[in-house]
């Protein structure tokens, strides 16, 4: 016995609604910004200061957006930036790009550009050779996001 047309319609559609729920129960939970520093610092208290951080108060765009860390350090063998981290708040990722330097590095300044996905706080933490770490914030509102997971 063959299957109707309406059995194979009605089939089809509990396929449809079923399928978006099975998905959102697959897809991992978005990690908090606070837990990803957490991770990235090791637990070691963060303190403000020694980094810039520039970026436009206001992006046009949220697919690309310049982004410029500078860090208060001679870049000496006894004193120098090991790493940067960056942060966001409603991304899908919270920690965007951890970037690596040294004493060779000769100075602690790098730029790149990053993806938004709404207005939010972006947060850079330096680690310095001695093991402490320092961090900026700044605010950014986007007018068109990206990053949107959908």
């Amino acid at each position: 016995m063959s299957p109707d047309r309406r059995a194979v319609l009605a089939g089809g559609l509990a396929l449809v609604l079923l399928r978006p729920a099975a998905a959102a129960t697959l897809r991992p939970d978005r990690e908090p910004t606070a837990e990803a520093i957490r991770r990235f610092t090791g637990g070691a208290p963060v303190n403000p200061g020694r980094v810039g951080l520039d970026m436009p108060p206001l992006v046009e765009n949220g697919n690309t957006v310049p982004l410029s860390i500078t860090v208060e350090s001679p870049m000496s063998a006894a004193d120098h930036v090991r790493r940067i981290g960056v942060f966001n708040e409603k991304n899908p990722q919270p920690h965007v790009v951890t970037l690596h330097l040294g004493p060779r590095a000769g100075r602690a300044a790098v730029a790149t550009r990053i993806r938004l996905a709404d207005s939010q706080r972006i947060t850079a933490i330096a680690e310095m050779s001695d093991g402490s770490y320092w961090s900026a914030s700044a605010d950014a509102i986007v007018t068109l996001a990206a990053c949107v997971e959908g």
